[in-house]
């Protein structure tokens, strides 16, 4: 992962740990990795990892169990309430970067159509390679 200078790291992960549960990556009611585990993993120390869990469970996006770890939450509209908010976040800083290039709502729009389905059509093209080469 790379961290950007401007933002505390442990913010960053709460954002790259909330992205893991939208996704999937991390699902609903699974096992989080260890916080040491973590650490190693994305290169950083353990008290910030511990310290984005914390605000992790804070939110209400993981719980912790005494002996058997933490675990994201159960509570899939929580999950789609932060999926919904990491969009329009993603749409808000998308109008403002329009804007500030001089570009209006409506050649916007088109560009966010166009862009969608230039996207639509790379996975049809992936679905159908994996198709025809017996993947999944």
């Amino acid at each position: 992962m790379q961290f950007d200078a401007s933002s505390p790291i442990w913010v960053q992960l709460v954002a790259d740990f909330q992205r893991r549960m939208v996704t999937g990556e991390w699902e609903a009611g699974a096992k989080i990795p260890g916080v040491r585990e973590l650490a190693v993993d994305l290169g950083v120390n353990p008290n910030t990892v511990q310290r984005a869990l914390a605000e992790m469970e804070r939110e209400g996006l993981c719980r912790s169990e005494r002996t058997a770890g933490r675990f994201v939450t159960d509570d899939t509209q929580r999950i789609d309430r932060v999926r919904a908010a990491l969009v329009q976040d993603a749409a808000d800083d998308y109008i403002r970067r329009a804007r500030g290039l001089g570009m209006g709502r409506a050649h916007a729009q088109d560009l966010l159509d166009q862009r969608w389905s230039d996207h639509d059509d790379s996975a049809d093209r992936t679905d159908d390679r994996t198709t025809a080469t017996g993947g999944e």
